[in-house]
């Protein structure tokens, strides 16, 4: 239950129309409890019965009865039984009326809480989303992540907020309810009672591994959506591969298993109305069997009784309502717990107390003794590395798949924190700079263009949004993208689709380039930034990388030989270790690493 508590905390901003929902609630409660003895005058007109002649009394809840024997004798001596009648149930539809206006009210004000609070945990959810390390997300599922925020949210909304309102709503009811039956016959209250308790036993039984089994079945949803987000996203190499049945299998035996376990969860959960139902059932025929023996002997008037059976349907229907609540908040703190998850997760890179700002750099970045591993594996990525990469010069990295090239330069901007060791920017340790400072410097291009579905404009102003129109033109021009822009359906407010799918490879990764240009950063990191380019539109980027870098401090990522010959130094890495560094031609003549490297581009 502390999920829950921490579920309760979203109320305190809205605690205004909690207030009036209870009030609410209070209202329609009390409106419920006196139509209950408002009904004693309508059967004693049926019955026949004349009511006796008394003092007035003075108006309280200890003497409800007195005061209404006593209204009703004064309107049965100057009415005739018609027109008392009429009055009669003049005065249970007013009743019934205010008890249905403040139930609707008390309904309104918690349709704003609850969907407040859907909107604030998402909110915060998405948050924490963007504020978590990479490595978090290499050890998550995306579907999984995407059900969380999705599927498990709205789980909270139905199975939790939907039934809060008969949490406050039911008590309040009951136990105005049950009161006014104790002041009627404490003996008959007793059956009460037993229903109330054999309820909650026999619901109770039931629903303890309906928690569990709810946990389990939202993880089995995260794992469909994986799957489905997986296959949209590979469906070029799906039908490439001839694998649509695979993939059809996969799915299905995922989704079977979903289907059964949630067929059990439905189970048991519709299983509390009926089982409800049918013992407040038993406990009415008791209740008539045992009351018309008090009817009989003379304990109680049979008006009384009806009243009293009244008031206990007053309770039979809150009592199975207030079971089932039970229900969906133990199948909802499930979904409770799996965000709640996701929002207890600690984030280790974070601005440190007294962290400096920062906006440019003067002498150079140093990689001192820096070592690393990813959480999950046993050995390190990177080993030892010492690096110096002066102001305004052109570093590109070498090395096969795995060496720890893409490692390296996600360190600087902080994706990842180093093991050991540290890097300074001007010997500031990176870690003591604010992170949005540090990350403001650094323009990033990955071998994958990222793009959004969104407009071309969107999607290079993105990251600097106070970028003028003309300003994206001039980006669009460097990174050779203005072209064919110009030549799409609407220009720069074309959309792209998903991912940048209505354009080409290169054409994407052309407008990641002018969105870092856009940026303007002091240090550009290009990762593979030409490898999904022809040859043509190679020639065109590289040329305005050519004129970007010049006097800009540049690391690039490349494999092939046209991209790094010109760099001012060439560091070759090797199974997470720096074993050459120095220029094109210095390292053609040491003849080691590198010199494969070429031969093997030569070939």
């Amino acid at each position: 239950m502390q999920g829950f508590r921490k579920l309760l905390r979203y109320l305190w901003p809205y605690r205004k129309y909690v207030l009036l929902n209870v009030i609410s609630n209070i209202l329609m409660a009390l409106f419920m409890v006196f139509s209950i003895p408002a009904l004693i005058p309508f059967f004693q007109i049926l019955f026949d019965r004349e009511p006796p002649v008394i003092a007035k009394p003075e108006f309280s809840i200890g003497n409800l009865d007195e005061v209404i024997q006593y209204e009703f004798a004064q309107m049965m001596l100057t009415h005739t039984k018609t027109e008392a009648l009429g009055m009669v149930c003049l005065l249970i539809i007013s009743l019934f009326f205010f008890k249905n206006l403040f139930r609707y009210l008390s309904l309104f004000f918690m349709a704003i809480v609850r969907t407040s609070i859907v909107r604030d945990v998402r909110a915060q959810l998405f948050r924490k989303y963007l504020d978590l390390p990479f490595s978090f997300f290499s050890g998550e599922r995306k579907g999984d992540l995407i059900a969380r925020i999705t599927t498990d949210i709205y789980e909270i909304e139905s199975s939790i907020l939907n039934v809060l309102e008969k949490t406050v709503k039911d008590p309040i009811v009951i136990i105005g309810s049950v009161a006014f039956m104790v002041y009627i016959s404490p003996q008959l209250t007793v059956f009460v009672f037993v229903l109330i308790l054999f309820t909650v036993f026999i619901i109770g039984g039931i629903s303890r591994t309906l928690k569990r089994q709810s946990r389990i079945v939202q993880s089995k949803l995260g794992n469909l959506i994986s799957i489905i987000e997986e296959s949209l996203s590979g469906m070029r190499i799906i039908k490439g591969f001839n694998a649509e049945a695979d993939q059809s299998v996969k799915f299905d035996l995922e989704n079977d298993a979903y289907r059964s376990l949630l067929n059990r969860i439905i189970w048991r959960r519709d299983l509390s109305s009926p089982l409800s139902e049918f013992l407040g059932i038993a406990i009415v025929v008791i209740l008539l069997w045992y009351g018309g023996q008090l009817v009989f002997k003379g304990n109680i008037q049979s008006e009384i009784f009806l009243v009293f059976l009244f008031a206990f349907y007053n309770v039979i229907g809150p009592a199975k309502s207030f079971s089932s609540a039970y229900f969906h908040i133990q199948k909802g703190l499930a979904a409770v717990e799996r965000v709640n998850h996701i929002l207890m997760v600690q984030n280790h890179i974070e601005d440190t107390e007294g962290a400096v700002p920062m906006s440019d750099f003067d002498r150079s970045i140093t990689f001192h003794d820096v070592s690393f591993k990813y959480p999950e594996n046993e050995e390190h990525v990177l080993k030892h590395i010492d690096l110096e990469i002066p102001k305004g010069r052109i570093y590109a990295l070498v090395g096969a798949s795995g060496a720890g090239k893409s490692t390296l330069v996600d360190l600087l901007p902080r994706f990842h924190d180093v093991l050991s060791g540290a890097i300074r920017i001007d010997g500031v340790d990176i870690r003591d700079i604010k992170i949005r400072d540090l990350r403001q410097m650094m323009g990033i291009v990955s071998q994958e263009a990222i793009l959004f579905n969104d407009t071309i404009e969107h999607n290079i102003r993105f990251g600097t949004p106070d970028a003028t129109h003309e300003q994206i033109v001039q980006a669009a021009r460097y990174a050779n993208a203005h072209a064919f822009i110009e030549e799409t359906e609407h220009g720069y407010q074309t959309l792209i689709g998903d991912r940048g799918s209505k354009l080409s490879g290169g054409q994407r990764q052309r407008l990641t380039i002018a969105r870092a240009l856009l940026k303007n950063p002091p240090i550009l990191i290009l990762d593979e930034a030409t490898a999904s380019l022809d040859s043509e539109s190679e020639v065109l980027v590289q040329q305005a990388l050519q004129k970007v870098m010049k006097g800009r401090t540049s690391i690039v990522i490349a494999h092939r030989l046209s991209t790094i010959q010109n760099a001012d130094m060439i560091v070759v890495l090797k199974n997470g270790e720096i074993v050459e560094k120095g220029t094109h031609e210095e390292l053609l003549h040491a003849d080691g690493e590198y010199h494969k490297f070429v031969s093997l581009q030569a070939f």
